[in-house]
């Protein structure tokens, strides 16, 4: 039998962290996984996951994930039923996480600005290396014009 979930998504509001009777830390968050299609008016819908992870992830996702955070989660489904305040059997269904992973620098978590990265063009040139040299052409074969000598020296072999 198998039960594994791979989710990746967004934070729907901060995680919720408590620890049991005993000293263990549990957090709980839920995660917006958008869905593959869109509905008819065009518009991409969203699943809204319960999530729980136990013990050290759990403090670390307290710690760095806000609302907004994209997250990928590792971990089971878990159907679970208990009798609510009105008498009546309530069931929940949730991922225990094994693993919580943070897909966003630390900035954007923490609502600061997006890592911006140079684009090609500001770039400074690119030189050519010596073919013979230890250091790689810096150009990929691809881009590169003309005969690629190699001398017997480079190979492996």
């Amino acid at each position: 039998m198998m039960n594994r979930v791979v989710l990746v998504g967004r934070l729907t509001k901060n995680p919720e962290l408590r620890y049991t009777p005993a000293g263990v830390a549990v957090a709980t968050f839920t995660l917006a996984v958008n869905r593959t299609f869109t509905n008819q008016q065009g518009e991409r819908e969203a699943d809204f996951i319960n999530c729980v992870v136990w013990r050290k992830p759990a403090e670390n996702v307290a710690n760095f994930l806000r609302k907004g955070s994209m997250a990928g989660v590792d971990g089971r489904v878990q159907t679970r039923n208990y009798e609510g305040n009105d008498g009546k059997r309530v069931y929940v269904t949730e991922i225990v996480a094994e693993s919580v992973q943070f897909l966003e620098p630390k900035s954007v978590a923490n609502g600061g600005a997006r890592a911006s990265f140079p684009d090609e063009s500001s770039a400074p040139p690119e030189k050519e290396t010596n073919p013979s040299s230890n250091n790689p052409p810096s150009k990929p074969l691809e881009e590169r014009k003309g005969p690629i000598t190699v001398s017997d020296d480079d190979l492996p072999f």
